[in-house]
């Protein structure tokens, strides 16, 4: 499978990357500097300059299999990158697998009270963009990833991707190491759930 990574060179991007590499899959990683290059010295991973900014210039993906976004909002991007990546992906004719975040547009509350607390007291503003940013992608067809909040750690053996409407809001507030999110982004690639819609990653090591 050729699969390409959007955000490649973030926290959850390059254990995306690292994850494909070690299922056997080639890697079409999409970063906005190749100079930071997310792999080095693997012949199966290509970089591909890849601004969702500029969407005139954003490269042909009709050579991969799928495409997991762990696009996020980093440290000097203004407001409209997440939307700006959805509105990209939404028009590439492959399938997409989205990440989110738990606790933000469809899935508000389902975290409990107090995840919801610490939602809006520590992504704040950045929930609304993360709530437009969903309903661009699911209306491209992709399925959207509410991850809960997350940490650092192994991959999880008894992880499990949970439709949203099947998922139990627990007593404590969710959480999930990066590297399981990871791992179930690519459990879908490989094995798809029909009509996924909205997918919690579960899983602790």
């Amino acid at each position: 499978m050729r699969i390409a990574v959007l955000g490649a060179t973030g926290r959850v991007g390059r254990l995306v990357v690292e994850q494909t590499l070690q299922r056997g899959h080639e890697v079409v990683a999409l970063v906005r500097r190749p100079e930071a290059r997310p792999v080095s010295g693997q012949p199966t991973v290509e970089i591909r300059r890849a601004d969702v900014t500029a969407p005139a210039a954003f490269p042909d993906l009709t050579d991969v299999d799928v495409v997991v976004s762990a696009l996020g909002i980093g440290k000097g991007d203004g407001q409209g990158t997440l939307v700006a990546g959805a509105r990209v992906l939404a028009d590439v004719p492959v399938r997409t697998l989205w990440l989110g975040a738990l606790g933000s547009g469809s899935s508000v509350g389902a975290g409990g009270g107090i995840y919801q607390w610490v939602m809006r007291a520590f992504v704040g503003e950045e929930l609304a963009e993360k709530a437009a940013a969903d309903s661009i992608a699911l209306d491209g067809g992709a399925t959207v990833f509410h991850a809960p909040d997350l940490w650092a750690g192994g991959v999880s053996a008894r992880r499990r991707n949970v439709p949203l409407e099947d998922y139990a809001k627990p007593v404590l507030p969710p959480h999930a190491s990066r590297a399981t999110v990871a791992a179930l982004m690519l459990d879908e690639a490989e094995r798809p759930t029909r009509a996924a819609g909205i997918l919690v990653p579960v899983g602790r090591v």
